[in-house]
């Protein structure tokens, strides 16, 4: 799980960052980046692509995380953005803001997916990084149980969706709470134009 790593501080780089996202699916709620700088050489065999554990394990990985890392920092996007320029624009702004928030500057990016985050730093991004570099995984955790305590937030304020549960994503009871309902502040309206699972919903609801 270190090899990219390893990789990027024998080309001499100094300082190296993890960087992942979490929310890209969702039919509400924002999406969230994080960026991680472990100590070179850092080992901990529990950490892995956050789609992987419990979330009782990523609860218990994220203060580890905290405690263990050089850095950590933390981007989100709102629901309102993502609508605005899609979303992926929206999740390359969250990770260039996670990068942003880190008091320590890294000087070489692993960005799990297919694209640069816009910074100048440079970069390499890694198809399905999570799973392959120690420092994206343990990005992965950070921004999944960050958005998760946001979503548990927004289902204080709108329990009829149930987001304690769904955390926004478009599970049935879900999509049925939307026609039931209609949509809420943090829905994202681009996606139910484009999702025809619900595109009669928003018709129904205009």
């Amino acid at each position: 799980m270190d090899t990219y790593e390893k990789l990027a501080y024998q080309e001499g780089y100094k300082c190296v960052a993890g960087v992942d996202e979490a929310g890209r699916g969702p039919l509400a709620g924002p999406v969230v980046a994080a960026a991680v700088i472990l100590p070179p050489k850092y080992r901990n065999k529990d950490i892995n692509d956050s789609k992987q554990l419990s979330a009782a394990k990523r609860e218990y990985l994220y203060d580890i995380i905290k405690s263990e890392a050089i850095a950590v920092g933390v981007g989100v996007a709102d629901s309102d953005l993502i609508d605005q320029i899609n979303i992926l624009k929206a999740s390359l702004q969250a990770m260039s803001e996670a990068v942003q928030e880190l008091f320590t500057s890294p000087d070489y990016l692993l960005v799990d997916g297919l694209h640069r985050v816009p910074l100048s730093t440079s970069q390499k991004p890694i198809v399905k990084g999570d799973s392959l570099s120690i420092s994206i995984a343990a990005a992965s955790i950070i921004a999944k149980v960050s958005r998760d305590r946001i979503m548990e937030i927004y289902h204080r304020q709108f329990p009829q969706y149930n987001f304690m549960r769904n955390k926004g994503y478009g599970t049935l009871e879900h999509r049925n709470a939307i026609k039931e309902f209609g949509m809420c502040k943090i829905h994202r309206r681009s996606f139910h134009l484009k999702n025809r699972n619900v595109n009669q919903t928003i018709l129904d609801l205009s």
